[in-house]
């Protein structure tokens, strides 16, 4: 549990670090947003679904996961949904490497930062 723990920390971190310092970040967290809020809202209007199960197909549907819990029953939700899957997935995808490049970005620091306290020559 410990370790569960541990790794979302240094995910946190990651996201921390993205969003200070990557302006690209901010644009596409941005557009997540939006459309996690125009879908949630969408659904809820159209299918008469409650906010908090919208906003969960919507990330159902970004993130490829795809539970089949709910389903999109009328035309009009079926023709939104195959165009929010085309706009949200890619959009989903590249924040994810964001933040592991992130992460990978800050475990290379690291570990050059210990090669190089190993490889310094003491002052004589």
């Amino acid at each position: 549990m410990a370790g569960f723990f541990l790794n979302v920390l240094k995910l946190l971190g990651a996201i921390w670090y993205v969003i200070k310092h990557d302006e690209e970040f901010h644009i596409l967290l941005f557009l997540l947003l939006t459309f996690l809020v125009s879908g949630t809202f969408f659904y809820t209007y159209v299918e008469g679904w409650s906010v908090v199960d919208a906003l969960y197909f919507c990330f159902m549907v970004m993130s490829t996961i795809g539970n089949g819990e709910l389903v999109p029953t009328t035309p009009l939700s079926k023709i939104f949904t195959v165009v929010y899957s085309l706009l949200t997935i890619g959009l989903f995808v590249a924040i994810v490497y964001k933040m592991v490049y992130a992460l990978v970005l800050r475990k290379k620091g690291a570990l050059d930062r210990i090669r190089k306290s190993y490889t310094q020559k003491p002052d004589d």
